[in-house]
């Protein structure tokens, strides 16, 4: 029998906690709550693991490169990245203001969680590190690896990160859908649930709309430098689109990626070094849905959405996502450091926006590897070679 996928996990575990909300038992409540606290400090303890298992090894993969391409590539995407994430935020400033209301989801009470039930028992489980050391440690790590030319380091880490890798796929994973479902019960019996739902929808057709427009505007940029048709570009790159979006992850739609990618024109030997390259390091469409389902979560609960961090929150997005596994949800995890202490965001709505992220994983992830064959035929270009006509 056939493995139910996440996506449609998620969602029935919506509709379950809804349902169970809706009862209005106390008991089945606080039961989820229980479980949720434990999950959520599991979680948060987590967290500064995950930062070091994705980010030093992610770092120390770039020394490893081909010089002077592998600095422009590098640049080229993580430019692609933090122009994608700036440019969403200008637009949902104004378009939010007027398909949200703000501070909608904000209680009586003065902070908004006290509006939900407690759980029976709590199990406290303090992070090892706060997250700034887990960065710092993260970034001197993957700087040293790509410099010393030792594998020592280099192998424990990317064994630290099939752990980590391991951990997400085994117990975050699994037991996500469960954690989402005591999320909602709680919301529905609190009489908030009705805001959340109808942001869903609203939210998403936001983002979509915003990853088509990057992607236009990518491929103008490209086909404007190669002097390749632009549309036509685009189009022999919708396979790997729809591939992403069964795939969920970039890695795995390389193979599919790297031939479109030829198929338009690009040298085989410049295909072959940027595609793989930017299936971990350019994440523009996994960073329009981060920005926006965080800023809409912070304008529902009358949070102060200001440039100055929405920008740092962005310019740490294209660092910290570097690398991120090839499985369900791999950018929202390596992000939730950031998007706790940057953002301010408490547990519930951490959880909230892991739960909003997930559900537009697939097409975040199809603008990263559409995107990955317009910066393969900018890199094209700039290495000295023309479009091959097929």
């Amino acid at each position: 029998m056939k493995r139910i996928g996440l996506l449609p996990r998620l969602i029935l575990a919506i509709l379950i906690g809804i349902g169970i909300g809706m009862t209005g038992l106390e008991i089945p409540v606080k039961v989820l709550a229980t479980f949720n606290g434990i999950f959520g400090n599991f979680l948060k303890f987590s967290i500064p693991l995950i930062i070091i298992g994705f980010v030093a090894p992610g770092i120390g993969e770039l020394g490893a490169g081909a010089g002077k391409l592998l600095g422009i590539t590098t640049a080229i995407a993580y430019f692609s990245t933090v122009l994608s994430g700036t440019f969403t935020y200008f637009v949902n400033t104004a378009v939010f203001k007027m398909i949200l209301k703000t501070g909608s989801m904000v209680s009586k009470a003065e902070n908004p969680e006290h509006g939900l039930l407690e759980g029976y028992l709590t199990i406290n489980m303090p992070p090892i590190m706060d997250v700034m050391t887990a960065l710092l440690i993260a970034f001197i790590l993957g700087t040293g690896i790509a410099i010393v030319k030792g594998n020592a380091i280099k192998d424990v880490m990317n064994e630290f990160q099939r752990i980590v890798e391991a951990i997400i796929k085994n117990i975050i994973i699994p037991f996500l859908p469960l954690h989402i479902a005591g999320i909602f019960a709680n919301m529905t019996y609190a009489g908030q649930v009705v805001t959340i739902l109808s942001v869903f929808s609203k939210v998403f057709a936001v983002i979509i709309l915003l990853h088509i427009t990057v992607l236009l505007v990518m491929y103008f940029i490209a086909g404007g430098i190669s002097g390749g048709n632009p549309i036509k570009l685009i189009k022999n790159m919708l396979p790997a689109y729809f591939t992403a979006i069964g795939t969920q992850s970039s890695a795995a739609t390389i193979p599919v990626t790297l031939n479109q990618t030829k198929e338009n024109g690009v040298n085989p030997g410049i295909a072959e070094f940027v595609v793989p390259l930017c299936a971990t390091i350019h994440l523009s469409g996994s960073t329009i849905t981060l920005v926006s389902c965080a800023m809409a979560i912070m304008m529902l609960n009358g949070m102060a959405v200001t440039f100055g961090t929405m920008l740092g929150f962005i310019l740490m997005l294209g660092v910290t996502m570097v690398a991120a596994p090839g499985v369900p949800g791999g950018a929202v995890m390596a992000a939730l450091g950031i998007i706790e202490t940057m953002l301010g965001f408490p547990p519930t709505l951490t959880s909230i926006m892991i739960a909003l992220y997930l559900a537009q994983d697939s097409f975040g992830t199809a603008c990263n590897v559409t995107g990955d064959g317009a910066i393969a035929i900018i890199v094209n270009k700039i290495a000295g070679f023309k479009l091959q006509k097929k």
